[in-house]
């Protein structure tokens, strides 16, 4: 799945695939975990990425709330090679 870049003080990367309803999370650090969640609707996608704090609405909106799974303990690239399979909850 490909992640776009953004700005963010936590949230590296973003990316979406709209036919699974998974979200892909890139976080800061050097280099930063990637998550995916699973069953995230679009609009909230949408919103993450228009949202002038990135890390807030991902607390509020997403995290605790959708099923997560590790993919990556830190590679840092924008562009996850990783074929996401049902995410579990941590």
């Amino acid at each position: 799945m490909e992640r776009k870049a953004v700005i963010s003080s936590n949230i590296k990367s973003i990316g979406y695939d709209p036919t699974r309803l998974v979200l892909e999370i890139e976080f800061c650090g050097d280099p930063g975990p990637i998550y995916i969640y699973g069953g995230v609707p679009q609009h909230l996608y949408l919103n993450l990425m228009g949202a002038p704090s990135k890390g807030r609405y991902f607390a509020e909106q997403v995290r605790d709330r959708f099923p997560s799974r590790l993919i990556s303990a830190g590679a840092s690239h924008t562009q996850s090679s990783a074929t996401p399979a049902e995410p579990t909850t941590q």
